[in-house]
């Protein structure tokens, strides 16, 4: 473990430096998901380690070209919950404290083993419309419709610890993501600090880099800012709660290299019906694509958010954009900490997961190319986004597609 001190306070980390691998080579997603198994390599639950040395060199052979067949124990740092899948969770949770109670034990041990955010947004419905009071009245209705549900959410957030919820009328869950919950660089203040022969127990600031699990498919948008995570079912999302590690094949990594730029009047919506278009054709299911290029460095954080809520629709586990300066910068517009910040600009180059120009390129299992200079306004249908209509070409596809069909001889 190593350490290195910012505005009089002493950070340690897990170097990956320390693994003796080429990691310009990885692809910066590869990168993070390294780190996780690094820093919990060896680290016992209920006395077994759940993740050994071999799951690190594994992970850490990983090879653009060759697809093997590796296991990989990702332990993130967070699980953030929407309030439609997340009260099942914390149902859970209240009847494993009931049972533990029942047989004399002490239910306040049962707890999220790992911080866990829940957003209610998927209660709204709007009964008001065209008045000043709209709002009011349809969060009182709210509140009336959903008063069990809340009243239980209340209690989970005043009982278990690492648990925290988000009340209604903040905001949708990937928006509260994006611009609060995350941090692109978690510290943890009291740590155990595993390392990868024995265990030992310390006392300081643990940095790692923030990675979330959540159980709605679009919690990829934070993949925008340079977090990695994807939407899981509620069973993984409730065992990575608990402790377990989210077992995962090491995924194939889509390198999409962006250059030139977007014309004016084109909008990132366009693009990433461009973009969702050509990875159908592709095939990217069960991958990871990672972005880069060029035309990345000067894309906003928010454009980056909505080409990578998109992977989904595109089929790919996620699409990633890594730390840079615009991430830095996109921190600063919503008012993170400076201090926090700077944390986050100093670990990242530290640990090889800043990107910028003059950064090697990774090796990738498969690279495109797209000229964002091509890239023209379209329409496409909400349920096909792959069946993308240029506008240029929109009235003789409108004109075709309403044509009779001629009689059959």
């Amino acid at each position: 473990m190593q350490s290195f001190t910012l505005d009089g306070k002493t950070y340690n980390y897990y170097p990956l430096d320390s693994l003796g691998i080429d990691l310009t080579g990885l692809p910066y997603s590869i990168r993070i998901l390294l780190e996780s198994v690094l820093r919990n390599c060896n680290a016992p639950q209920n006395g077994v380690p759940q993740i050994t040395e071999q799951d690190v060199e594994n992970l850490a052979g990983w090879n653009a070209q060759t697809l093997a067949n590796i296991e990989v124990p990702f332990k993130p740092a967070r699980v953030i919950l929407q309030d439609f899948t997340g009260v099942p969770a914390v149902v859970d949770l209240a009847a494993m404290r009931s049972a533990m109670s029942h047989r004399g034990g002490d239910p306040e041990k049962i707890n999220p083993l790992i911080p866990v955010d829940l957003v209610i947004d998927h209660s709204i419905q709007t009964d008001f419309a065209g008045a000043p009071d709209a709002l009011d009245k349809n969060v009182a209705l709210e509140f009336e419709r959903n008063n069990e549900r809340y009243a239980l959410l209340h209690w989970g957030q005043k009982s278990l610890t690492s648990f925290r919820v988000v009340p209604p009328s903040v905001g949708i869950i990937h928006q509260v993501n994006l611009e609060f919950l995350a941090d692109v660089v978690h510290c943890c203040e009291t740590i155990l600090t595993p390392t990868l022969s024995q265990r030992e127990r310390g006392q300081g600031i643990l940095l790692y880099p923030d990675s979330v699990l959540g159980t709605d498919s679009h919690t990829v948008m934070i993949n925008g800012l340079g977090v990695l995570g994807w939407g899981v079912g509620g069973i993984e999302a409730e065992a990575v709660m608990l402790g377990q590690p989210y077992y995962m094949l090491a995924p194939q990594v889509v390198g999409m290299e962006l250059t030139g730029s977007l014309p004016l009047g084109v909008t990132a919506t366009d693009l990433v019906l461009t973009l969702t278009e050509i990875f159908r054709k592709e095939g990217v299911v069960g991958k990871f694509v990672e972005y880069f290029g060029t035309g990345v460095a000067p894309m906003s954080v928010a454009d980056r958010a909505v080409l990578a809520n998109m992977a989904p629709e595109y089929g790919a586990t996620m699409g990633f954009f890594p730390v840079d300066d615009k991430t830095l910068e996109f921190l600063r517009q919503t008012g993170r900490d400076p201090h926090q910040i700077a944390i986050v600009e100093t670990y990242c180059k530290k640990q090889h997961l800043f990107r910028s120009s003059e950064s090697p390129t990774p090796q990738y299992s498969q690279m495109l190319t797209l000229d964002l200079s091509e890239i023209e306004p379209c329409v496409a249908g909400p349920k096909r986004p792959q069946d993308r209509i240029p506008l240029s070409k929109l009235k003789a596809s409108v004109r075709a597609l309403m044509t009779p069909l001629e009689p059959s001889s």
